[in-house]
């Protein structure tokens, strides 16, 4: 490396963080102000900065930064999920998925089997929120018929939305990983999978022996339509088939737009609508990736990312020591942000550039990024999934955290595959020179 970096050059992420963290806590809530404002505040003071370079020579590294193109191609993404996810939702698929569930769900294994719709509906929608949103109604009705703590069914639920959205090809957090280390959402989809699937599989039985003995009676029926929830198990296929994400969005909308147009569930212009509505939901999220990119490259031409660098090369003794660096910095970013994603899109930059200095896998810091961001954001109690779903049961958030089993196991099984992987991997994970 050329120079060590200037630490002065971090400033822009300081501030962000005092103007979010203090507006937070003076309003006793984490979403009372959209991070966009925080974020550009940081923006602006990176571009008041280092007063020995041209204001409009900084204005072209902000644009050079935010038109990077993984950037521009995550945008893209994004808008493509969002108008997928709204026309399947208004043509009935959400419905049809979890009525599919509850109807083929032997009452024996209710709570398990939540956990279990959850985690398909999380992974196919690609929302923790609107998983938790549909689901949480009706868990508040299994509790009420069934006797079951609501607090357990409950973090039944939102144990399934978290293993969705670590896991979704069309989750927010999946995409901004992927695409910030460039790699392919297949592969990290796959290593992502075998670490996860223990702690899912352990959550599932851990349902199972609370909730044993329990006398449940039969739920009723449930309409659904099988052919509703094509579009889901096509972008999931698809997608997991090494189709470009681009066509395998573009065909869900397709797809989608067909059978709700065939069933009558909107008309041409319901259908644009709901295009449009999906696309305005990604809005704050594409103005964030924007910002943060600029900001991001002011701060590296300024020296940031090279501090950031030589003293996680001081401080990172072994890969295996990167890995858990860039852990912990994304852990950190959600806890103050309580929003993944930010935390991932973030943190992603500085992410691969200590992965490349660490020779790292592109997958391995995409996967490790996600499973940590969402470890958190599914464990805070002010963060939006705990806030929703207590809202929803009308149960303090704390009372659900108890029993969030998955995000707990999820932590163990991806702090335990770093260090498996690099015992097996000893040869390569040598001090870095």
């Amino acid at each position: 490396m050329k120079e060590k970096g200037k630490v002065w050059a971090l400033l822009p992420l300081l501030v962000f963080i005092l103007v979010y963290l203090g507006t937070s806590i003076v309003a006793k809530d984490f979403y009372a102000i959209s991070v966009i404002v925080p974020f550009l505040i940081a923006a602006m003071v990176a571009l008041i900065m280092n007063r020995k370079v041209k204001f409009e020579d900084k204005i072209q590294t902000f644009c050079k930064g935010a038109g990077n193109a993984d950037v521009i191609l995550m945008i893209l993404i994004f808008i493509l999920a969002g108008a997928f996810a709204e026309v399947a939702k208004s043509m009935g698929a959400v419905d049809s998925t979890v009525n599919f569930g509850l109807s083929v769900l032997p009452t024996s294994v209710i709570v398990p089997g939540i956990f279990v719709i959850a985690c398909f509906i999380a992974l196919s929608v690609g929302t923790s929120m609107g998983t938790i949103v549909a689901l949480v109604p009706i868990a508040m009705g299994i509790s009420e018929k069934t006797g079951i703590a609501i607090a357990i069914v409950v973090g039944a639920v939102v144990s399934g939305a978290m293993f969705g959205d670590n896991l979704s090809i069309i989750s927010d957090t999946t995409i901004a990983a992927t695409r910030t280390q460039g790699c392919e959402m297949r592969d990290k989809f796959k290593m992502n999978f075998k670490i996860v699937l223990p702690a899912a599989i352990a959550t599932a039985l851990c349902f199972m022996f609370i909730t044993r003995g329990t006398i449940i009676p039969e739920m009723g029926s449930y309409e659904y339509s099988f052919v509703k929830i094509l579009p889901y198990i096509g972008v999931l296929i698809t997608a997991l088939a090494g189709v470009n994400v681009i066509f395998v969005l573009m065909g869900g909308v397709v797809l989608a737009s067909i059978i709700g147009l065939s069933y009558g569930s909107f008309d041409l212009v319901g259908l644009f609508n709901s295009i449009s509505t999906g696309i305005s939901g990604m809005s704050e999220l594409i103005i964030i990736s924007l910002i943060i990119a600029g900001t991001v490259e002011l701060i590296k031409n300024n020296g940031g990312i090279d501090f950031i660098l030589s003293k996680g090369l001081s401080s990172f003794k072994t890969r295996r020591g990167a890995e858990f660096g860039i852990a912990t910095l994304v852990s950190l970013v959600d806890i103050c942000t309580a929003n993944n994603t930010i935390a991932i899109v973030t943190v992603g930059p500085i992410a691969k550039n200590i992965s490349d200095e660490f020779e790292l896998e592109p997958k391995r810091i995409a996967g490790i990024m996600d499973m940590f961001a969402c470890v958190f954001q599914g464990l805070i109690p002010y963060g939006a999934q705990l806030i929703s779903a207590s809202g929803l049961a009308m149960i303090s958030p704390f009372a659900i955290m108890q029993y969030l089993i998955y995000p707990y196991l999820m932590a163990v099984c991806a702090i335990v595959s770093i260090f498996i992987y690099w015992e097996k991997n000893k040869d390569r994970n040598k001090i870095v020179k």
